[in-house]
């Protein structure tokens, strides 16, 4: 059996500029936080990797911190935001301004495309955003007829993150996990992603059962309560505190530098 253990600096330093990121969870459930904290403090230390294109079908606080970080150039999800806390506020003011291009996307594109690189073809088609104004909005988007019934269908491209972060309940050293019930996509960002980084509440010596298998993770990374302050079923809680006083905190960026300064300053 082969350790893929690597340190959280050490899995931080995979993400190149310019990469196309998945991050696995969902809105403020189970998501890298911790990862995404030493992605930031990479930058501190030796220079972010900026250019990013952000691909997660929700988006929530990690995503708020790398938009305000200056390292997220796209933005590929469906929803952003902080559910019942508010708007992201780092987000809102960049896309708002223009800093930030939002790539359209829908449930359907974001699984659709996943599925279709997961199956080695270069699109999947379906009936999604027809009779809509979406494919005027992603011209990439094109169409496509059914060999078989002439049918006019959506031929949504294949999409290929190059590095995945995922937060797990526990995890072995060969790179088995368990993420618990609330998968989200990260199945499918594990087997479509150039690179899979799995951060794990707790690294046992085997797991005899996985929703992830070994075979599709590169690096496991031991990281207790790596999710917080977002919640990690059933092992805690959403800290709504720690939600709330990001949004009293951050309104601009001069306040969002001032959070940061604190946050990736402080004892975890």
């Amino acid at each position: 059996m082969k350790s893929k253990l690597l340190s959280l600096a050490e899995a931080a330093a995979l993400v190149e500029p310019g990469n196309l990121l998945a991050l696995g969870g969902m809105t403020l459930y189970r998501r890298p936080v911790a990862f995404v904290r030493a992605l930031l403090q990479r930058g501190r230390a030796s220079g972010a990797p900026t250019g990013l294109t952000l691909l997660t079908f929700t988006a929530g606080l990690e995503s708020d911190l790398l938009v305000g970080a200056g390292l997220v150039q796209a933005v590929r999800t469906c929803y952003f935001g902080l559910e019942i806390f508010g708007l992201a506020p780092m987000f809102t003011d960049k896309a708002g301004r223009g800093e930030v291009k939002v790539i359209e996307e829908t449930e359907t594109s974001i699984a659709s495309g996943l599925r279709a690189k997961m199956a080695g073809v270069g699109f999947m088609p379906g009936l999604g955003w027809l009779g809509t104004d979406l494919p005027r909005l992603r011209p990439d988007v094109l169409t496509v007829t059914d060999p078989y019934s002439g049918e006019t269908l959506m031929a949504f491209p294949a999409i290929e993150p190059d590095v995945a972060v995922i937060h797990a309940l526990r995890a072995d050293p060969e790179g088995n996990c368990q993420i618990g019930e609330n998968r989200g996509i990260d199945e499918e960002l594990a087997v479509s992603s150039r690179l899979v980084i799995v951060t794990a509440e707790e690294i046992v010596p085997a797991l005899d059962k996985a929703d992830i298998t070994a075979p599709f993770v590169e690096v496991v990374v031991h990281a207790p309560r790596g999710a917080a302050p977002t919640s990690c079923h059933p092992l805690y809680a959403l800290d709504g505190q720690a939600l709330l006083r990001y949004c009293d905190q951050v309104v601009d960026q001069k306040s969002f530098e001032h959070f940061l300064d604190d946050w990736l300053s402080a004892e975890q």
